[in-house]
């Protein structure tokens, strides 16, 4: 018998020989039908895997990340198959799952085209219905290499020579198709009820440009139709989401062909991007903090004392000042720690709390870049703390506090994770166990969950890093707090102690909005561009009836305008109707129509644009209530 210790706990006797399979139907026949692949004594194993010893077991359902990852790697190989089938002689490379889907790559010699796209998906859905057992078998190198060089599969050649001495070689088979590959996968093609295939593109065989360029195909996959048909409407929802589109269609922003990679903002997109600012000061005032402002071009010692020279300086600019080498800064931290160091502090001074809205460059690929979202200048709502070591748990809490009211103000849900030290790093296990537990205690004392992201952490210290959430579902990481012991000793940073001696403090970096650029794009994503009254460029938009209805709306516009509203009139001899629309497109959070009665009366008719006429109001009125909609910042 063989002993099967389970997640929870639990443990379960089998006969010698029993498969995972046999194990999952045992325990629930729901997760028989769920589970997807399992792990043994931490190692992901097919379903077909059976137990000849004691172990422990975990099985993973499409819920779970080695679930999904499996369900869409086995999608990426019924993708080949169907391929092979209706296009004999093409070469296969590689077929990896993705985060929300699967690609392959393929060595053709004609790119595919749409309506070959829908002939594939065609025959893949064949492939499902056929439910054919996925099986795997083991092969030598020598095997392994005559098998494929046989086949006049290259690439597999190529991958199989790369592979260490002594790997293990694995292949997979569903039916006639036969794929060079690790697993695990799921039990057979049945499984894969929903599939879709959503688009082709050129790929260079492993990234590299020198290599052949290979036709990727893209796909999706899902255990039910609903889950499918969810997901193709979320995709379609963010393209008419997309920032890049809403950016041009409310003159917000734009990417010239002078400047790749760096934004111009237009005076509707400062308008947003100032009150993110005056936002961002209020509310760090109110914490404590004090602002300051680093040059954006510092020397290189400077640089190379901080490390940024020797484990940042791929994505760094330069530039010489009398002869001597100088760097755009890619991070406020230097200068924040100058500031810190420009005079003595005693520890009756600490924390000392300082925060900068600071522009910074880094260079990145051309090929990477993507409207405001991943740009080459941003400005980061960097802040940096400086505090005595029993301060820390105190002043992480603070920061969790503030970032939680942030992200509560634009309706974010948000998810925490804890990075570990990553390969290349700066001092001691000693120093980055201390800071690493620090961070963990603070999360357990704010019963906040999390996960750990091991080896993800910058190079001076280890991170809590906050996933926000969107309206799509999809998440965006933003805020961060680092805790750092190393940079006030690389730049001997001290303050006098109780005992009248020089002692080391201790250093929080973090930033909440992450970049003010990247927030504006994901705000005008998760609000469609329908910013709530508070953000929105033009709050009120006076619609006048007819041109004699002009003196009474001119009125109208400058008493919102008095009263701390941006308001604007449309004067144009258009029909009402016709304005209407045309304040709705673009995502105006409220008209005031004014005619004859409300001239009369004193009134405005209000409309919002969403949810229609709001009935006529006295100007006085709306005029209280949209002023507490906007103090109140109201999401609306």
């Amino acid at each position: 018998m063989v002993n099967v210790t389970l997640k929870d706990g639990s443990v379960r006797q089998y006969s010698a020989g029993t498969s995972l399979a046999e194990v999952a139907k045992d325990i629930s026949p729901r997760l028989g039908k769920e589970a997807l692949v399992a792990a043994v004594d931490g190692r992901l194993v097919d379903l077909s895997c059976r137990l000849e010893q004691d172990c422990q077991v975990e099985f993973f359902t499409f819920d779970s990340e080695p679930g999904r990852q499996a369900f869409r790697h086995s999608s990426a190989h019924v993708l080949a198959q169907a391929v092979t089938r209706l296009f004999p002689g093409v070469k296969l490379a590689i077929g990896p799952a993705i985060q929300e889907g699967f690609y392959y790559d393929f060595d053709v010699p004609k790119p595919f085209t749409p309506e070959q796209l829908a002939q594939i998906e065609a025959e893949m859905q064949n492939i499902v219905k056929e439910d054919l057992p996925i099986t795997r078998f083991e092969l030598s190198r020598q095997e392994a290499l005559q098998r494929f060089a046989g086949a006049g599969e290259d690439y597999k050649v190529e991958l199989i020579s790369d592979l260490p001495g002594g790997s293990v070689i694995s292949c997979y088979q569903q039916g006639e198709f036969v794929d060079l590959c690790a697993g695990p996968h799921v039990p057979s093609t049945g499984y894969l009820k929903a599939l879709k295939l959503t688009s082709l593109a050129g790929a260079y065989w492993r990234g590299d440009e020198k290599n052949k360029m290979l036709q990727r195909i893209y796909g999706t996959s899902f255990p039910k139709k609903s889950q499918l048909e969810e997901y193709l409407f979320r995709i379609e929802e963010a393209k008419r989401r997309d920032h890049r589109k809403l950016g041009a269609e409310l003159d917000l922003f734009s990417i010239q062909e002078e400047g790749p990679g760096f934004p111009f903002f237009h005076p509707k997109g400062m308008v947003i991007r100032n009150e993110l600012e005056n936002f961002w000061r209020q509310e760090h005032r109110r914490a404590g903090y004090q602002e300051i402002r680093t040059p954006i071009i510092l020397n290189r010692a400077l640089w190379e004392r901080s490390g940024h020279w020797d484990h940042y300086r791929e994505n760094m600019y330069f530039t010489k000042i009398d002869e001597l080498d100088y760097a755009v800064k890619p991070m406020n931290c230097p200068g924040g720690i100058l500031v810190y160091k420009s005079k003595l502090h005693s520890y009756r001074d600490l924390p000392i709390r300082l925060g900068e809205l600071g522009l910074v460059h880094r260079h990145e690929l051309s090929g990477v870049l993507h409207g405001l979202m991943r740009v080459r200048c941003f400005t980061q709502d960097d802040a940096h703390i400086f505090m005595l070591p029993e301060q820390i748990q105190q002043e992480i809490k603070g920061v969790i506090d503030l970032i939680d009211r942030f992200y509560s103000v634009f309706g974010f849900k948000y998810q925490v994770e804890l990075s570990t030290k990553p390969e290349k790093a700066m001092g001691s296990d000693e120093i980055w166990e201390v800071a690493t537990r620090a961070l963990e205690n603070a999360l357990q004392d704010k019963n906040m969950p999390y996960k750990v992201n091991p080896g993800d952490g910058a190079f001076y210290g280890p991170k809590i890093d906050f996933h926000l959430e969107d309206c799509l579902g999809r998440t965006w990481q933003c805020g961060t707090i680092q805790l750092d012991f190393l940079m006030p000793e690389k730049f001997d940073l001290t303050y006098v102690g109780e005992d009248g001696l020089k002692h080391r403090p201790v250093m929080i970096h973090r930033v909440i909005f992450g970049s003010i650029e990247r927030f504006i794009g994901i705000l005008i994503e998760h609000f469609a561009g329908a910013f709530p009254a508070w953000l929105a460029p033009v709050q009120v938009r006076v619609l006048p009836i007819t041109d004699r209805h002009l003196d009474y709306a001119r009125r109208v516009t400058e008493t919102l305008i008095g009263a701390g509203i941006r308001a604007e009139l449309d004067e144009r001899n258009e029909k009402v109707n016709y304005k209407i629309r045309e304040a709705q497109s673009q995502k105006i959070p409220y008209m005031l129509v004014v005619g004859d009665r409300e001239a009369g009366e004193g009134t405005v008719a209000v409309r919002h644009r969403s949810a229609g006429d709001q009935g006529a109001l006295p100007l006085e009125q709306f005029v209280v209530a949209l002023q507490e909609e906007i103090s109140s910042k109201q999401i609306k």
